[in-house]
Protein backbone atom coordinates (compact mmCIF):
# COMPACT_ATOMS: atom_id res chain seq x y z
CA UNK A 1 0.00 0.00 0.00
CA UNK A 2 1.40 3.47 -0.58
CA UNK A 3 2.15 6.31 1.24
CA UNK A 4 -1.17 7.94 -0.37
CA UNK A 5 -3.23 5.61 0.32
CA UNK A 6 -2.52 5.31 3.95
CA UNK A 7 -3.05 8.93 3.99
CA UNK A 8 -6.62 8.78 2.38
CA UNK A 9 -7.40 5.95 5.88
CA UNK A 10 -6.82 8.77 8.21
CA UNK A 11 -10.59 10.15 9.78
CA UNK A 12 -12.08 12.77 7.85
CA UNK A 13 -13.42 14.99 10.00
CA UNK A 14 -15.11 18.94 9.38
CA UNK A 15 -14.41 21.69 11.41
CA UNK A 16 -17.71 21.35 13.20
CA UNK A 17 -17.10 17.88 14.50
CA UNK A 18 -13.73 19.10 15.46
CA UNK A 19 -15.22 21.62 17.39
CA UNK A 20 -18.03 19.29 18.92
CA UNK A 21 -15.27 16.77 19.94
CA UNK A 22 -12.81 19.77 21.69
CA UNK A 23 -15.63 20.96 23.55
CA UNK A 24 -17.37 17.72 24.47
CA UNK A 25 -13.87 16.59 25.96
CA UNK A 26 -13.93 19.38 28.08
CA UNK A 27 -17.50 19.37 29.01
CA UNK A 28 -16.87 15.58 29.88
CA UNK A 29 -13.58 16.35 32.09
CA UNK A 30 -15.91 19.10 34.13
CA UNK A 31 -18.78 16.81 34.83
CA UNK A 32 -16.15 13.70 35.77
CA UNK A 33 -14.54 16.28 38.09
CA UNK A 34 -17.65 17.90 39.64
CA UNK A 35 -18.98 14.10 40.00
CA UNK A 36 -18.04 11.72 38.39
CA UNK A 37 -20.90 11.39 35.87
CA UNK A 38 -20.26 11.14 31.82
CA UNK A 39 -22.23 13.00 30.03
CA UNK A 40 -24.77 11.55 27.95
CA UNK A 41 -24.88 12.96 24.21
CA UNK A 42 -26.84 11.72 21.04
CA UNK A 43 -24.72 12.87 17.81
CA UNK A 44 -25.97 11.74 13.92
CA UNK A 45 -22.59 13.47 12.52
CA UNK A 46 -20.89 10.72 10.78
CA UNK A 47 -17.44 12.05 11.73
CA UNK A 48 -18.79 11.90 15.34
CA UNK A 49 -19.53 8.41 15.17
CA UNK A 50 -17.01 6.48 13.51
CA UNK A 51 -15.26 3.90 15.46
CA UNK A 52 -11.21 5.06 15.22
CA UNK A 53 -8.57 4.95 17.56
CA UNK A 54 -8.05 7.60 19.40
CA UNK A 55 -5.92 9.78 21.85
CA UNK A 56 -6.36 12.78 24.32
CA UNK A 57 -3.31 15.13 25.02
CA UNK A 58 -3.41 17.59 27.96
CA UNK A 59 -0.36 20.18 27.81
CA UNK A 60 -0.38 23.27 30.51
CA UNK A 61 -0.76 26.16 28.52
CA UNK A 62 3.16 26.77 28.06
CA UNK A 63 3.46 23.74 26.16
CA UNK A 64 4.24 21.46 29.43
CA UNK A 65 2.78 17.33 28.61
CA UNK A 66 -0.13 17.09 31.86
CA UNK A 67 -1.36 13.96 30.64
CA UNK A 68 -1.81 11.72 27.38
CA UNK A 69 -3.86 8.06 27.02
CA UNK A 70 -5.85 6.80 23.89
CA UNK A 71 -7.32 3.72 22.72
CA UNK A 72 -6.49 1.69 19.91
CA UNK A 73 -8.87 -1.22 20.19
CA UNK A 74 -12.18 0.74 19.85
CA UNK A 75 -15.99 -0.68 19.73
CA UNK A 76 -17.50 2.82 20.28
CA UNK A 77 -18.12 5.79 18.39
CA UNK A 78 -15.17 8.61 18.05
CA UNK A 79 -16.95 10.72 20.76
CA UNK A 80 -17.38 8.22 23.40
CA UNK A 81 -13.67 7.42 22.88
CA UNK A 82 -13.02 10.82 23.35
CA UNK A 83 -14.91 10.88 26.63
CA UNK A 84 -12.96 7.86 28.12
CA UNK A 85 -9.42 9.06 27.02
CA UNK A 86 -9.81 12.65 27.84
CA UNK A 87 -11.39 11.30 31.60
CA UNK A 88 -8.50 8.71 31.54
CA UNK A 89 -5.47 11.47 30.67
CA UNK A 90 -6.70 13.86 33.42
CA UNK A 91 -7.13 11.24 35.84
CA UNK A 92 -4.79 8.06 34.95
CA UNK A 93 -1.89 8.72 33.33
CA UNK A 94 0.90 7.08 36.01
CA UNK A 95 3.11 9.73 34.59
CA UNK A 96 1.36 12.43 36.49
CA UNK A 97 -0.42 13.15 39.61
CA UNK A 98 -4.42 13.24 38.76
CA UNK A 99 -6.24 16.18 37.92
CA UNK A 100 -8.53 16.43 40.95
CA UNK A 101 -10.33 19.67 40.62
CA UNK A 102 -12.00 22.15 37.96
CA UNK A 103 -9.93 25.00 38.26
CA UNK A 104 -6.87 23.57 37.48
CA UNK A 105 -8.70 23.00 33.74
CA UNK A 106 -8.13 26.61 33.17
CA UNK A 107 -4.35 25.82 32.33
CA UNK A 108 -4.95 23.18 30.30
CA UNK A 109 -5.24 22.70 26.60
CA UNK A 110 -6.82 19.43 24.86
CA UNK A 111 -5.32 18.10 21.83
CA UNK A 112 -7.37 14.65 19.74
CA UNK A 113 -5.47 12.73 17.77
CA UNK A 114 -7.89 10.65 15.34
CA UNK A 115 -5.96 7.73 13.91
CA UNK A 116 -6.20 6.08 11.12
CA UNK A 117 -5.95 2.00 10.74
CA UNK A 118 -2.75 0.77 11.57
CA UNK A 119 -0.07 -0.70 9.04
CA UNK A 120 2.47 -3.30 8.85
CA UNK A 121 6.21 -1.82 8.28
CA UNK A 122 8.06 -4.05 6.00
CA UNK A 123 10.62 -1.26 5.70
CA UNK A 124 11.92 1.12 7.66
CA UNK A 125 12.24 3.71 4.99
CA UNK A 126 8.55 3.80 4.35
CA UNK A 127 8.12 5.55 7.72
CA UNK A 128 8.09 9.36 7.54
CA UNK A 129 8.88 11.48 10.27
CA UNK A 130 6.61 13.87 11.16
CA UNK A 131 3.40 11.86 9.38
CA UNK A 132 3.49 8.63 10.78
CA UNK A 133 3.19 7.89 14.48
CA UNK A 134 4.88 4.08 15.53
CA UNK A 135 3.36 1.12 17.19
CA UNK A 136 5.53 -1.56 18.37
CA UNK A 137 4.45 -5.05 19.55
CA UNK A 138 7.00 -8.15 20.16
CA UNK A 139 5.59 -10.71 23.01
CA UNK A 140 3.46 -8.82 25.91
CA UNK A 141 5.28 -5.28 25.05
CA UNK A 142 3.99 -2.67 23.12
CA UNK A 143 4.18 0.87 23.09
CA UNK A 144 3.00 3.97 20.50
CA UNK A 145 4.34 6.92 19.90
CA UNK A 146 1.64 9.49 17.89
CA UNK A 147 3.24 11.41 14.93
CA UNK A 148 3.61 14.96 15.72
CA UNK A 149 6.12 13.11 18.78
CA UNK A 150 9.04 12.75 16.47
CA UNK A 151 8.35 16.46 15.02
CA UNK A 152 7.89 17.91 18.57
CA UNK A 153 11.38 16.70 19.70
CA UNK A 154 13.28 16.73 16.27
CA UNK A 155 14.12 13.01 16.01
CA UNK A 156 15.23 11.31 13.09
CA UNK A 157 14.07 7.93 12.01
CA UNK A 158 15.94 6.29 13.57
CA UNK A 159 15.37 7.97 16.94
CA UNK A 160 11.98 7.52 16.59
CA UNK A 161 12.19 3.53 16.35
CA UNK A 162 14.52 3.65 19.50
CA UNK A 163 12.43 5.59 21.24
CA UNK A 164 8.91 3.21 20.43
CA UNK A 165 10.95 0.55 21.35
CA UNK A 166 11.49 2.00 25.14
CA UNK A 167 8.28 3.13 25.33
CA UNK A 168 6.95 0.37 25.35
CA UNK A 169 10.34 -1.28 27.81
CA UNK A 170 12.16 -3.41 25.25
CA UNK A 171 15.74 -2.77 24.00
CA UNK A 172 16.73 -0.06 21.71
CA UNK A 173 17.08 -2.09 18.60
CA UNK A 174 14.05 -4.78 18.95
CA UNK A 175 12.41 -2.63 15.93
CA UNK A 176 14.62 -4.69 14.06
CA UNK A 177 12.89 -8.15 15.30
CA UNK A 178 9.02 -7.12 16.43
CA UNK A 179 5.88 -6.41 14.59
CA UNK A 180 6.21 -2.70 13.68
CA UNK A 181 3.06 -0.54 12.40
CA UNK A 182 2.60 3.29 11.04
CA UNK A 183 -0.34 5.30 11.61
CA UNK A 184 -1.17 8.24 10.35
CA UNK A 185 -3.65 11.00 12.58
CA UNK A 186 -6.01 13.51 12.51
CA UNK A 187 -4.24 16.04 15.10
CA UNK A 188 -6.64 19.01 16.20
CA UNK A 189 -6.66 21.02 19.84
CA UNK A 190 -8.64 23.76 21.61
CA UNK A 191 -5.71 26.09 20.24
CA UNK A 192 -6.20 25.58 16.38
Amino acid sequence: MSTSERTADTPVLTASEKKALLRIARETLISYLQGSKIPHYSFSEPGLLQKVAAFVTLRRRNGELRGCIGRIDVADPLYRTVQECAISAATRDYRFQPVRNVAELDDLVIEISALSPFHRVHDVNEIEVGKHGLLIREGYNSGLLLPQVASERGWSREEFLRAVCMKAGLPADAWRRAELFTFTAEVFSEED
